[in-house]
């Protein structure tokens, strides 16, 4: 995957390019895993939200295989894998507080979680 220059946004937001990769890659979570968002600080852009890491969440979907952004971003390479639907309740995210009827679906890669 070539690095993403300038040029070449317009015609792929006209297509609806997907960052969807042809490989067999053996998925670690299945629906129903538990799981811990990773509390990683990167020096450079992760899709990996702060408000979720180190937050316990559960597998509800599993997407399929795609190129890493974190990596293929910066020109080191697609690092396909697994992309989940993690659900995290609106407790576990913001405390007490916050209502026990909602919840928040976060989609992550396989490098962004731990089994809990």
């Amino acid at each position: 995957m070539p690095v993403l220059t300038a040029d070449m946004v317009e015609g792929l937001v006209k297509t609806g390019a997907s960052c969807r990769v042809d490989a067999d890659v053996k998925a670690k979570f299945k629906q129903g895993d538990k799981v811990i968002a990773r509390n990683i600080n990167p020096p450079t852009h992760t899709r990996l939200p702060r408000y979720v890491r180190g937050k316990r969440g559960v597998i509800a979907l599993d997407h399929g295989v795609f190129a890493f952004p974190d990596t293929s971003a910066h020109g080191k390479g697609e690092t396909p894998q697994h992309v989940y639907s993690v659900r995290f309740t609106a407790r576990e995210l913001w405390g007490k507080d916050a209502s026990e009827r909602d919840s928040l679906n976060i989609d992550m890669w396989d490098d962004y979680l731990d089994p809990a």
